[in-house]
């Protein structure tokens, strides 16, 4: 990897000044700031950053939300503080998920006894279908 700027002070004069822990060490000529090659970190596609944070809204947990996209729980509280998403509050309902192939999806909408009661929210989930309903909470 290349640096282009000082990190500090965004100056593009910098000279070689070792290596630490395998990597390269620079030194700003300019303020004299020394810095290395940032590490190369594994990106997450935006579609699972925007997918997360949907799923969250909907009222699912850091952790189902992991177990569901494979993503880590704590990426996920990370994006949630980054964004700064707040999810509305209602003790009524609680959300209940299936994940369903297409034709598991068509025949649960063609049984109308799962067509009434509470709202439903089907969002794509790669291959598969990830069908959210709200139930309300029994006293």
């Amino acid at each position: 990897m290349t640096i282009d700027l000082c990190p500090n002070c965004g100056s593009n004069t910098y000279t070689k000044s070792g290596i630490v822990n395998d990597r390269q060490r620079y030194k700003c000529k300019s303020c004299g700031y020394y810095f290395s090659v940032n590490k190369v970190g594994k990106k997450i596609d935006e579609y699972y950053v925007n997918k997360a944070l949907q799923l969250y809204l909907e009222g699912l947990t850091y952790r189902e939300i992991e177990r569901i996209l494979g993503i880590s729980h704590v990426s996920i509280m990370n994006w949630v503080k980054k964004y700064n998403i707040k999810r509305p509050l209602n003790t009524n309902y609680h959300p209940t998920y299936k994940i369903m192939n297409a034709n598991e999806l068509s025949n649960y909408f063609q049984n109308a006894k799962n067509l009434s009661g509470a709202g439903v929210l089907v969002t794509e989930l790669g291959d598969k279908f990830m069908l959210i309903k709200w139930e309300r909470f029994r006293d």
